[in-house]
């Protein structure tokens, strides 16, 4: 019992305050999405040769 007195007496020392009022959020969420990938590979006039492209992904993403 003891222990639920000291646990009453902290709760009564506990203060609250409101917040401030928040704008509500938006209900559209708009992002542009980007994603590049770039290859090149030549092989011209060079019989029996063969060509080999790699390419990075970049990916871009742009919220407004």
């Amino acid at each position: 019992m003891a222990a639920d007195t000291g646990a009453l007496r902290r709760l009564e020392d506990e203060t609250c305050e409101l917040l401030p009022r928040r704008e509500a959020p938006a209900l559209v969420n708009i992002t542009t999405i980007t994603a590049v990938n770039l290859a090149l590979a030549v092989n011209a006039a060079s019989p029996g040769a063969t060509a080999v492209a790699v390419a990075n992904q970049w990916i871009a993403a742009f919220q407004h």
